[in-house]
């Protein structure tokens, strides 16, 4: 049973590590923002009140950030783009069985095991080392069209939609790769994306890791240096999971949802009063607090971090 391990949760706190992995996301991802202040006032009504204009137009100090996995997507981004690296035979069957039965499990379980999650990602490493970034970055465009287009969940997208309609900024956080996350972050029309970083050397994989994957309290860390860089109210901005594993990241903001959530985040949300939505049944949460119109680090360490911002153009 030893070699199960990995299907075990265990809990991790923010360490410096962390931290720094947070902060050296937020950096490189930086780019020039407005600063513009406006207020939201909520007029409750003593019966039936009404939620305030969410998102608010014209508001650019607020900002929304979207896990990936089972949130924007069905599934682990890893896991697509390893069937589309084995569909161009750069590894063995063997190894696509292992990537199915982790899929499976997150699947089944709809939880994000960081041990599990690290596995996956040794894997992806070893498959890719010795290949060059620009190699990967063309493929996975490709991919992105075989494996990932049609699994976008459309209520998660209009929600994203809706901010960007707004004027607002809108950032995929998450520990897929960051080449991955860039690929479906342009595609999506977002503003960019803060992802895993890949060590690379002249532009060749080495199959190391800079630093540690931006997962659970690094994405907190990164979501929250990138707001102090960008000019950004975080009582303002809107953030979007389906794991316990973001709490840290949803409870830095204003408006927390959880989106297709998994049994810990949702008695969490429940508890807290947070906005959900589950798209995988169609049904709706107690409290959605959606408009209508939606209907709906990258890493730091040894030597770099990255982070692929891509604007959208109006």
């Amino acid at each position: 049973m030893a070699a199960l391990g990995w299907l075990t949760p265990r809990r991790r706190s923010a360490t410096a590590r962390s931290v720094l992995a947070g902060e050296a996301a937020a950096e490189a991802a930086r780019k020039s923002s407005l600063e513009a202040e406006s207020a939201v006032e909520d007029e409750p009504e003593r019966a039936e009140p009404e939620e305030p204009e969410f998102p608010v137009v014209g508001d650019e100090r607020a900002a929304a950030f979207f896990d990936l996995d089972n949130t924007v997507m069905q599934g682990a981004a890893l896991f697509h783009f390893g069937r589309g690296l084995y569909k161009r035979k750069f590894f063995e069957r063997r190894e696509l069985t292992r990537f199915a039965w982790q899929q499976a499990w997150f699947r089944l379980a709809g939880v994000e095991d960081p041990e599990h999650m690290q596995d996956a990602r040794d894997s992806a490493l070893s498959i890719v080392k010795g290949h060059r970034v620009s190699e990967l970055m063309s493929i996975g465009e490709e991919i992105y069209d075989e494996y990932m287009a049609d699994r976008i969940w459309p209520g998660t997208r209009a929600l994203a939609q809706a901010h960007l309609d707004a004027g607002q900024r809108v950032w995929l956080v998450t520990a897929a790769p960051v080449e991955t996350a860039t690929i479906i972050a342009r595609r999506l029309g977002l503003t960019g994306a803060l992802g895993t970083v890949a060590e690379s050397v002249d532009g060749v994989y080495t199959g190391r890791l800079v630093g540690e994957p931006l997962h659970g309290p690094a994405k907190a860390e990164a979501v929250r240096a990138l707001a102090a860089a960008e000019g950004l109210d975080l009582a303002r901005c809107a953030a979007y999971s389906d794991s316990h594993n973001d709490i840290p990241m949803l409870s830095l903001v204003g408006h927390p949802y959880a989106i297709n959530p998994d049994t810990k985040l949702r008695k969490h949300a429940r508890a807290r009063d947070w906005r959900l939505r589950d798209y995988r049944t169609g049904r709706k949460a107690a409290k959605v607090g959606i408009p209508a119109a939606a209907g709906v680090g990258a890493l730091a360490g040894g030597t770099a971090a990255a982070v692929a911002l891509h604007r959208r153009r109006r």
